[in-house]
């Protein structure tokens, strides 16, 4: 399915670019996030349009992605959770309780879908977390879990 990017995407392609992707991808995702339209005649004079616009909005979100990439990288959130006598936690940390760490301690409002641990957090430890910010810029935070019972 030929579609029109609204806005940079990793892996994918530039603001403007007609690119072919498969049918669910365009449609569950990037049509659904409004980062594309489909590639239609009216579509592609529409965004040759506004394509200095859309550079100018994205130019904006790096920016202010650049701003919150300099205030948490490197940073290290504590987490509390219950766990077994093995370490193990009952459960394990999502990406939507960092965003709230992050909201509190920092208060930066930072999308959950954005957030990647390295691997799955379900033991007691620090553990690395990407946040993919912008297209083009990936902070690195560390997590540490501790035990709800120790103070």
């Amino acid at each position: 399915m030929k579609i029109i990017l609204l806005e940079n995407v990793r892996k994918v392609g530039s603001i403007g670019d007609i690119i072919d992707v498969k049918r669910g991808f365009a449609r569950n995702f990037l049509i659904a996030q409004k980062k594309a339209l489909f590639a239609s005649k009216e579509n592609i004079k529409e965004v040759e349009k506004i394509k200095n616009d859309l550079s100018k909005k994205d130019l904006d979100k790096k920016n202010l992605a650049k701003e919150i990439d300099e205030k948490i990288k490197g940073k290290e959130f504590t987490i509390k959770k219950l766990s077994t006598e093995n370490k193990e936690l009952y459960g394990s940390v999502k990406p939507t309780e960092i965003s709230k760490i992050i909201k509190e301690k920092e208060n930066i409002d930072i999308n959950p879908s954005t957030i990647q641990p390295i691997e799955e957090i379900k033991s007691i430890g620090t553990f690395s977390v990407l946040l993919n910010l912008h297209s083009e810029i990936q902070s690195d935070i560390k997590i540490t879990v501790i035990s709800q019972e120790e103070n």
